[in-house]
């Protein structure tokens, strides 16, 4: 398949359902941590796949590397806010394991992403 987006990524593609699960999920997050948790959770979800789409349309292998760096930030931020939400009790354990083995996915996918960019950009 050629890749014609970076709506054809696979990674990009995971990001964006990862976005909607945190969106569903920061609804049961108190009203008060409306400007604090839910706010932040959302940010860096949403930057997931904000910078894997802007990553892909630079013009240099290194300009995509850096924003996929960012993108890979964005999801550790996101893992972060996960386990606060969860030891808060603001999030079901069901709830916050579902979402953060998708963000460590995504983790995955993205760490796999870099390397793969990497060795084409500097062939040894």
């Amino acid at each position: 398949m050629v890749m014609k987006t970076f709506r054809d990524l696979i990674v990009w593609q995971k990001a964006m359902e990862l976005v909607t699960l945190i969106y569903q999920l920061s609804k049961a997050i108190p009203k008060d941590e409306l400007y604090g948790l839910t706010s932040q959770m959302r940010r860096s979800a949403v930057s997931i796949p904000a910078n894997i789409a802007e990553g892909y349309g630079r013009k240099s292998t290194q300009d995509y590397l850096r924003f996929l760096h960012i993108s890979m930030s964005s999801n550790y931020e996101l893992q972060t806010l996960l386990e606060i939400a969860c030891n808060l009790k603001y999030l079901p354990m069901d709830s916050f394991k579902d979402a953060f083995e998708k963000s460590r996915e995504l983790e995955r996918m993205l760490s796999s992403l870099m390397v793969k960019i990497d060795r084409s950009s500097n062939p040894t």
